[in-house]
């Protein structure tokens, strides 16, 4: 079992529940009855992602990463990619029983989005853009029947994922100040974005003084765990820094969700996202999420 918790990078998988939490909040549906299992749809994604990433790389982790999972022969090849399509399937499962026929034609395009990239697209210049509409697709899943009113919310999440996964590349050799620049300019705009005043903030849910409170401090959040890296890495961009980068980057998606929910009125929701910050950090250190 550990070998597949490594396979799916099992603990990372708590920088994607906020996703949807953050895309209902933006298009004010909230997460409710059976529309609770849509964030458990972005884990089985997540988690269907990764161990085809694993099966996808087998032969470079063979020169680059064995002590992996494949490449060390703890799960084989077959398996991962079984894996990976179970996986999948329990997402599309989740997501129909979840929000119905509005998260099913969600949940299908992303769906395709992730096998694409994993297959095809990783490795290209357009593997950064095809990771960050995978995850700006997760946001819209939680926003089913709304996404219009959620694309800022998925914008944001999608520039912090180009640069993030941009940068990612370095981890073995290093990158060029560039990518790392890029990377850094990525997180400000998503700040920028996560931050702006929703058009309905006139009151109600969206007003308030702890609304601004819980923006400010998550928001502030993200930006100094994951600027601070990037910068770090800006200024030498080592593989050893670009991989803490990256490790920051994804551990920084649930104070960006944070900052989202918050920003929408989602104050109690965003509180109990950010209490997954220190736990994914302290599982970091048993699982690798890059």
């Amino acid at each position: 079992m550990s070998a597949y918790a490594e396979l799916v990078r099992a603990p990372a998988a708590l920088s994607v529940v906020g996703d949807t939490v953050a895309g209902a909040a933006a298009a004010n549906v909230p997460l409710r009855g059976r529309r609770r299992l849509l964030p458990l749809a972005s884990v089985a994604f997540y988690w269907a992602g990764m161990a085809l990433n694993d099966w996808a790389d087998r032969d470079l982790d063979a020169v680059e990463r064995p002590e992996r999972p494949i490449p060390s022969g703890r799960v084989s090849a077959r398996a991962a990619l079984s894996t990976g399509i179970a996986l999948t399937g329990a997402g599309l499962a989740l997501a129909r029983i979840g929000g119905g026929a509005r998260a099913w034609r969600t949940s299908v395009p992303l769906a395709a989005c992730l096998w694409a990239y994993d297959t095809r697209v990783k490795g290209t210049v357009l593997g950064p853009v095809g990771m960050a509409a995978c995850r700006a697709l997760d946001v819209l899943l939680g926003a089913s029947g709304r996404e219009r009113a959620a694309l800022s919310a998925a914008g944001a999440l999608g520039v912090h994922t180009l640069g993030v996964t941009a940068l990612s590349a370095g981890e073995v050799h290093g990158a060029d100040r560039r990518v790392a620049g890029g990377a850094l300019t990525a997180t400000v705009a998503a700040v920028s974005v996560a931050t702006a005043v929703p058009k309905r903030c006139g009151g109600g849910q969206a007003g308030g003084g702890p609304r601004r409170a819980a923006t400010a401090l998550f928001s502030a959040t993200y930006a100094a765990s994951v600027g601070g890296a990037q910068y770090a890495a800006l200024r030498k961009p080592s593989a050893q820094r670009v991989r803490a980068a990256t490790g920051a980057g994804i551990h920084g998606m649930v104070p960006l969700q944070a900052t989202i929910a918050a920003r929408h009125g989602a104050v109690r929701a965003a509180t109990v996202l950010i209490t997954a910050l220190p736990l994914a950090r302290r599982l970091a250190r048993k699982v690798s999420p890059t």
